[in-house]
């Protein structure tokens, strides 16, 4: 592939613009524009550099431990801080209401909403009924707004993650949109664009209690652990729809239980959380899918911080 092939991949799976690309490896946009346009070529060392970003990011490239160790450390000095991040949450209505808008809106967005942000924010706490957007979508995101506030209620209570819980969530997140709310599916079903076959559906009331009881397992490793069993539960899809959102509820429940701030995963970031995803479901291979989820972590303590997503 040609620098510019590489680019345009790198370019597609961060969402990301030219400058924004050229910050990332330090350089003017001006140079990048030139390698864009094939006028000019990177030296070596910048080659490999793009190189590095490109297998990087197209999974093909697995993230190195010591990398790893540096986030997760840099996370855990972060939620120090915080004696216990979700009663922070909740004692402070700003960034509670901002948690709510960005979980809501990143998490719908991914799965093909077209609510902006701000058409969210409207949606949530104004009680906006948006003429130009389809119900279905409004529903959503009220009932999105709705399973977050059962499952805080439901971790500060020292409640354990259940099945039960999975069901509660899904019944809250669907209602009104699925007539098998609250249910698992009684079909098969194939993952969009992904050559990877989803559990049979017969299977499904022995897999999620399973899965379950890795959930509440200690674990020395809790991002780890929660990303894997985000990949596990994905690749399971339990219900007809909203797995993605179930399933990221579910991750920010375990986080949360574990003192982090829960993961943002950003919409811009679409391409690229499903492609580590992927990877953790083929090949068992964690580390980039851990990783990103490290950088989402980042993005929930920004919010405590009351800072902007960068």
């Amino acid at each position: 592939m040609t620098i510019r092939q590489k680019l345009e991949v790198i370019q597609k799976m961060l969402g990301e613009t030219q400058t924004q690309i050229a910050a990332r490896l330090g350089v003017s946009f001006a140079t990048v524009n030139s390698w864009w346009l094939e006028k000019s070529t990177p030296r070596a060392k910048m080659t490999t550099i793009i190189d590095d970003l490109y297998l990087t990011i197209t999974g093909k490239k697995t993230i190195s431990t010591y990398i790893l160790d540096e986030k997760i450390q840099t996370l855990k000095q972060k939620a120090k801080q915080y004696p216990n991040i979700l009663s922070f949450i909740l004692k402070n209505r700003d960034v509670y209401d901002e948690l709510i808008l960005k979980l809501t809106y990143h998490s719908n967005s991914i799965e093909g909403s077209t609510l902006s942000e701000a058409d969210t924010q409207a949606i949530l706490f104004d009680n906006v009924a948006l003429p130009n957007k389809t119900l279905t979508e409004q529903i959503e995101a009220k009932n999105h707004q709705t399973a977050i506030h059962y499952l805080f209620d439901h971790i500060i209570t020292k409640k354990k993650i259940s099945e039960e819980l999975i069901l509660k969530l899904h019944s809250i997140l669907m209602n009104g949109i699925l007539p098998d709310a609250g249910f698992y599916r009684r079909h098969a079903v194939r993952i969009t664009g992904l050559n990877l076959a989803t559990s049979n559906y017969l299977k499904i009331p022995d897999l999620i209690p399973a899965l379950i009881k890795k959930v509440i397992q200690k674990n020395t490793d809790p991002i780890g652990h929660a990303a894997l069993v985000h990949a596990k539960f994905e690749h399971i899809h339990p219900f007809a729809d909203g797995n993605g959102r179930i399933g990221r509820l579910l991750m920010n429940a375990m986080l949360l239980s574990n003192n982090f701030a829960p993961a943002i995963i950003r919409s811009d970031k679409k391409r690229l959380y499903y492609t580590y995803l992927y990877k953790a479901q083929r090949d068992g291979e964690i580390s980039q899918i851990e990783d990103f989820v490290c950088d989402a972590i980042f993005d929930g303590f920004l919010i405590l911080g009351r800072k902007e997503l960068k």
